[in-house]
């Protein structure tokens, strides 16, 4: 390795193990040639070293399932160009599956694997014992079968990156501690170390399981947290078939690995174990370290092993390994640029897939510093998704306990978190519990998902078919569009932009044409400099340069840091989500109800869509505008905190007299697909532009501000899509049957077209509805004489193209 540290460099990663080479090696390939990385031990001397080293394609999502993929390209072109070997040895990799569930889980990702050409086999019973002979299947229904996979030596792979990153022009310096991260204006401006100062652009945090504390150093959040990961080795086993594909065995919490002779056993169980519980802390000097033995801990899945593979229980432990490996809330990466220091990246929180991830998350870091942004749909691994109190430890080290489990658990879709809850409760949580609310996590908030009726548990009964909530929201949906529903929006994130400059500002960030007139609603998108949609939004003139900026629920962080890395006026941004409790009215009495509770005349004349005004609702002024998430008619009620109650009980007792009905997020997700409503994080991103998306009705050219990514997005105007949004039904519905989520291939005839972004059971229409975007030189209109498929679990299932959403309102006239 390199000897004397540089007083200057453009970036600093640091971290030696397999993550932070796979950084260096793609900033030094992609041109960023002054790269420096600074290891405080040797390379791979925190957890990278005692990885399992499997190397697998198939993730939970489709982008996990995408970086994993060039992952292991990247690992075998590299092998030839260092000439260094990783150890890689496709073998293959089978999951099997016991149960119903479990299998159609598998199913799920098998077919969404397939928009990434990876080569995934479904098996049979008999194909799993033909292919892993030793396995006792008598409770397995099948599988699937990935021989592209198999497994690598993790220091191998490290090192191979790391020699790669130098012939690229990079510098790799051990036994180096940064001592300090040093910041200027919330902006990296260097690192200290024990050999002096170091000027730098970038630092990239892939530090791993200390990046929870290092951050906290610099008052930035980094929500990871390590657990106790346990595995054996076998003595040599003379009746162990050499080259076994490795096996997930994941209703028993299993994986086995053979390597020369031997078998490894490792788990990731349900409840599990905190590192350094004590004090919290990781020490900076634990390099190459393991934990006492927990035997008792291990047992119950070492029998369960034997069960699964009975030639394992004559043989002799070897070792036994207890050792740290960091997770997140969710189980998801932490990429991107922090919201508090302007060019801070991290590449960390890998759930210990890390030597499987390391790759193609390693590319993605390099590239989103490189050109500032992503066009790529990453928010899914964007460390920008969790806020503040994700890091603490009161919640870190709970919320992990449980997500260690939930990497081999099942991945059930509308899955809630059991651990870390009622972080924030509503002024009138209690109400909504008492009125049958099942709650869920949104950011901070407890949050209704749907209101059981006749005294039903609010519970989830999770399934991928027919969803036990079903009837709840069947109800729901069919008063709204009755009667009213009254919807808890709360969590919305709000941010309050004031000063002289605040509309010059919003109009150079916001693609729409913002109106600056009291009371005047502004639908519009935020872009990045490549013209992908970063945010979107609506924004409204509360007062004479005072303006609020309303986006939904999960992306407070992440918007929030868009938009102050963006201002350069002297205006003031504040985030008021915490201060202002919102409910919604939507359905045909809305205006009816309103009425009850003010004064003012509301007709459509003297109140329209798309504006807002201060209305006295009782004794108390509060701020309400004609707008809905789920169409027309409809109004979003904005409250003082202190207010909240009060305004609460008074729309509930009033409107009993109008069929009120309480509603939770699925009424709200699937009516908004019933108007055609868009949803950033599933169906926009910035890997779409306006115009894939149809949403160029959003943008103005001839406001005289030049907006960010205008230029590209003029350019665009003048081509051809090369993908474009669309709107399906499947041709024979029932609810469940199937359920459509996301991230299925799309079919023309026998030839993937694109995928889709959202799903869900229409109940007012009797429709599955399903959007998403397709590649296609015909028309929408000239598919829909065509064979359209969606694929859900191997089964494709007829579709058939929308031309305009199920649900069509004329706002001029309601």
């Amino acid at each position: 390795m390199e000897k004397a540290l540089p007083s200057s460099t453009k970036v600093v990663v640091i971290g030696g193990g397999v993550a932070g080479c796979s950084v260096a090696y793609h900033l030094a390939k992609l041109g960023w040639k002054d790269t420096i990385l600074l290891e405080r031990d040797q390379l791979t001397s925190g957890t990278t070293w005692h990885a399992a080293g499997l190397v697998g394609q198939l993730g939970a999502t489709a982008t996990i399932t995408k970086l994993r993929k060039y992952s292991l390209n990247l690992y075998k072109e590299l092998e030839k160009k260092t000439e260094l070997s990783t150890g890689l040895k496709q073998n293959g990799a089978i999951t099997v599956a016991s149960s119903k569930e479990r299998l159609q889980e598998l199913l799920r990702q098998a077919t969404s694997a397939q928009l990434f050409d990876v080569n995934v086999e479904v098996l049979d019973k008999q194909k799993v014992k033909d292919l892993y002979p030793v396995i006792n299947d008598q409770d397995i229904l099948g599988g699937v079968y990935m021989p592209e996979d198999g497994q690598a030596d993790p220091v191998g792979v490290t090192n191979v990156l790391a020699k790669a990153a130098k012939m690229e022009g990079a510098k790799i310096f051990e036994k180096s501690p940064v001592t300090k991260i040093l910041l200027k204006n919330n902006r990296i401006i260097g690192v200290e170390t024990k050999e002096g100062k170091i000027d730098c652009e970038y630092v990239v945090l892939a530090t791993g399981m200390w990046s929870r504390q290092i951050g906290e150093d610099i008052g930035v959040s980094v929500p990871l947290y390590p657990n106790e990961h346990f595995y054996i080795i076998t003595e040599p086993m003379k009746d162990l078939p050499k080259d076994l594909p490795v096996l997930r065995d994941y209703n028993d919490c299993l994986y086995l690995k053979e390597d020369a002779g031997k078998m490894l056993v490792g788990i990731f169980e349900p409840g599990a174990k905190n590192a350094f519980k004590e004090k919290g802390i990781v020490p900076n000097d634990f390099s190459f370290g393991e934990f006492p033995d927990d035997f008792d801990h291990f047992e119950p899945y070492l029998e369960k092993s034997f069960k699964r593979l009975p030639l394992l229980e004559n043989a002799g432990i070897r070792k036994f390994f207890s050792g740290p490996e960091s997770f997140t809330p969710d189980t998801q990466y932490l990429l991107g640029e922090t919201s508090e220091v302007q060019n801070l990246y991290t590449c960390c929180g890998f759930n210990s897939i890390g030597i499987a991830s390391s790759g193609g998350a390693g590319r993605v870091t390099a590239e989103w510093m490189i050109n500032g942004y992503m066009n790529e749909d990453l928010y899914s691994l964007d460390i920008k998704r969790f806020q503040t109190f994700h890091s603490s430890k009161k919640f870190i080290m709970n919320r992990v306990t449980e997500t260690l489990g939930d990497l081999y658990g099942m991945h059930w879709p509308y899955k809630q978190h059991k651990t870390s809850r009622n972080q924030k409760l509503l002024p009138y949580h209690n109400e909504l519990k008492n009125a049958g609310a099942c709650f869920g996590q949104s950011g901070e908030y407890e949050r209704p998902m749907w209101f059981a009726l006749n005294g039903s548990k609010p519970e989830y009964d999770y399934s991928f078919n027919y969803q036990n909530w079903y009837p709840s929201v069947e109800y729901e949906c069919k008063n709204v569009i009755e009667n009213v529903g009254l919807f808890e929006l709360s969590p919305f994130s709000k941010y309050e932009i004031k000063g002289d400059k605040a509309y010059e500002e919003l109009q150079r960030l916001c693609t729409a044409n913002i109106k600056n007139e009291i009371g005047k609603c502004t639908y519009t998108h935020m872009l990045n400099e490549g013209a992908g949609i970063e945010t979107d939004v609506t924004v409204v003139c509360i007062d004479n340069n005072h303006f609020r900026i309303i986006s939904s629920a999960a992306v407070r962080t992440h918007d929030k840091a868009h938009i102050l890395k963006h201002l350069s006026g002297d205006v003031e941004l504040k985030d008021v989500t915490d201060d202002i409790i919102c409910l919604g009215i939507f359905g045909p009495k809305s205006r009816n109800l309103l009425s009850k509770l003010t004064n003012q005349n509301l007709s459509n004349e003297n109140f329209k869509f798309g504006t807002g005004k201060i209305l006295k609702v009782g004794h108390i002024n509060v701020w309400v505008q004609r707008l809905s998430y789920v169409g027309e008619l409809g109004y979003e009620i904005y409250i003082n905190k202190d207010n909240g109650k009060e305004i609460y009980d008074l729309i509930v007792n009033t409107g009993k007299d109008f069929k009120l009905s309480h509603c939770g997020s699925h009424t709200m997700d699937i009516m908004r697909m019933e108007s055609g409503f868009l949803h950033w994080g599933h169906d926009i991103s910035p890997e779409e532009n306006q115009y894939q998306a149809g949403l160029n009705f959003a943008i103005s050219f001839k406001k005289s501000f030049d907006f960010i990514g205008k230029k590209i997005l003029q350019k665009i105007k003048n081509q051809k899509l090369d993908r474009r949004f669309a709107m399906f039904i499947l041709k024979n519905s029932e609810p469940g049957k199937p359920l459509l989520l996301h991230e299925e291939p799309i079919y023309l005839n026998d030839n993937i077209i694109g995928k889709t972004t959202s799903g869900n059971y229409s109940f007012n229409y009797n429709k599955n509805l399903s959007f998403g975007y397709i590649k296609s030189d015909l028309s929408n209109e000239d598919l829909r004489d065509k064979k359209i498929y969606i694929e859900i679990e191997k089964k494709k299932y007829q579709a058939e193209i929308l031309l305009r959403p199920l649900k069509v309102n004329n706002f001029k006239k309601i």
